[in-house]
């Protein structure tokens, strides 16, 4: 894939999720993108859902953690946490979804293409029904929170 649009995220099998998208950025950028809670934190609340991100701890690193809270509204908060079972700068990161027992295992790679970044995202869930809320709830954002990641590198 070249160019800078998203694709759809698409169902793989019964239990799987994937969304790859091409920037024009290098790879270390891109990651640190991912990596930096500053930078992550400008792009990963998707605008238009009713969400902001207020916390956003990233222990990024292989056996790290990490911890987002998000408002909802005025008053309601909810929070995200998990694991780091793999971190390979520049490369790959790999994240569990601990506060659900539903939760993704999510692996997002970095390659090289094209004088830019492919990025894959891919996220595994225990069950076909998992998958299917996703897709319908988190995986609906990420189109849109690829072109935030977009417009924060070109900037």
């Amino acid at each position: 894939m070249t160019g800078s649009d998203a694709v759809a995220v698409q169902g793989i099998g019964e239990c799987e999720l994937a969304i790859a998208r091409h920037f024009a950025a290098p790879r270390p950028l891109v990651f640190r993108a991912w990596s930096e809670a500053a930078l992550f934190r400008q792009w990963w609340a998707p605008e238009g859902f009713g969400i902001t991100l207020l916390e956003c701890d990233l222990d990024l690193r292989t056996g790290g953690s990490y911890r987002l809270v998000y408002a909802l509204g005025e008053t309601d908060t909810m929070a995200f946490h998990g694991t780091y079972p793999e971190v390979v700068p520049d490369a790959r990161i790999v994240w569990t979804n601990a506060e659900d027992p539903d939760g993704a295992l999510t692996t997002v790679k970095f390659a090289d293409q094209d004088g830019g970044t492919l990025l894959t995202f891919h996220e595994r869930y225990p069950t076909r029904e998992a998958r299917a809320e996703a897709l319908e709830t988190s995986a609906a954002a990420l189109p849109g929170q690829f072109d935030q990641l977009a417009a924060l590198l070109a900037a």
